[in-house]
């Protein structure tokens, strides 16, 4: 396996999602009650119209992200800004649709998020985001992306309104479930693959919630902003800081940190990349050589 082949498919040098940082969680959460705002605003004035913006918007910014060869902001945040709008399509579809209730479609998603995760574990042998450096694991990753906004937005609704806590009170519910994989990961050395997929899937419903008591009226624990109004804001704002991420490149993970990364238990050392052939600069498993083969061709 030769590092510097000339035919090696440049694809392979970065990974197509970004680092974890503090901009990170930060859009996160802005996509995350954008999505919510949006999705309720164009559904309360044209279903058929949502639905085309959801599934059309998504598939365009999935296109565009799977043509890139390496992270780039503005790609990336379109692909989680339509999964966010998408997602809360898809579970209030279900909910108001097919009068599914809350304390099914929240198992429900649940399952299906699990499903990828064991699927993409067991193909894979990681699901650390470091690891994704070839379209098979990107396509991993967004399905579970897309599942766990789906379970996400599901969990915030049943806190709301199935077990009558209202928006405001869900907010705290949902941080302080949030502090299970930060002082976890902080001061337990809970796994860190493991604590990031649980934040992911926390800050959902934290989001979600917090727009729902922003813009909802007063009568279902809101505030009355509006929808529309808020879905303006959060528009403006999640535009400036993804403006920022692109200018100032932050989020985009250097070459040397691609290196091998298992879900390892707590306390166990990290495997020396120097020790793993080709694992430095295509982060590729060793139980997965043929994708270390594949780039190299």
């Amino acid at each position: 396996m030769n590092q510097s082949s000339g035919s090696l498919d440049q694809r392979y040098l970065r990974t197509k999602v970004p680092e974890i940082t503090l901009l990170f969680w930060v859009i996160k959460l802005l996509t995350t009650g954008m999505g919510e705002a949006m999705s309720d605003f164009m559904g309360d004035h044209s279903v058929p119209i949502a639905g085309a913006v959801g599934v059309v918007g998504m598939g365009l910014a999935l296109w565009l992200q799977f043509g890139q060869r390496q992270f780039k902001a503005p790609f990336y945040w379109f692909v989680v800004a339509m999964i966010a709008i998408f997602g809360t399509m898809t579970a209030d579809a279900i909910h108001d649709g097919a009068s599914v209730g809350y304390t099914v479609t929240t198992p429900l998603f649940a399952i299906c998020a699990g499903i990828v995760f064991y699927a993409w574990y067991r193909r894979e042998g990681s699901l650390s985001i470091h690891t994704i450096i070839t379209p098979r694991r990107e396509r991993y990753y967004w399905l579970a992306v897309f599942f766990t906004f789906a379970l996400g937005t599901a969990a915030g609704d049943l806190t709301a309104t199935s077990l009558n806590l209202g928006f405001f009170h869900s907010i705290l519910l949902f941080s302080a479930i949030m502090l299970i994989p930060v002082v976890g990961w902080w001061k337990f050395n809970l796994n860190p693959v493991f604590a990031f997929w649980f934040a992911y899937v926390d800050t959902r419903p934290i989001g979600a919630s917090f727009a729902d008591w922003i813009s909802k009226p007063h009568n279902i624990t809101g505030l009355n902003f509006g929808d529309g109004r808020l879905s303006g804001c959060a528009l403006l704002a999640f535009l400036a800081l993804v403006l920022y991420a692109t200018v100032t490149e932050h989020g985009l993970q250097a070459q040397d940190e691609l290196a091998y990364e298992p879900d390892r238990a707590p306390g166990s050392e990290r495997a020396p990349a120097a020790a793993l052939p080709g694992a430095s600069w295509v982060g590729d498993m060793p139980a997965s050589p043929r994708i270390a083969a594949e780039a190299a061709e």
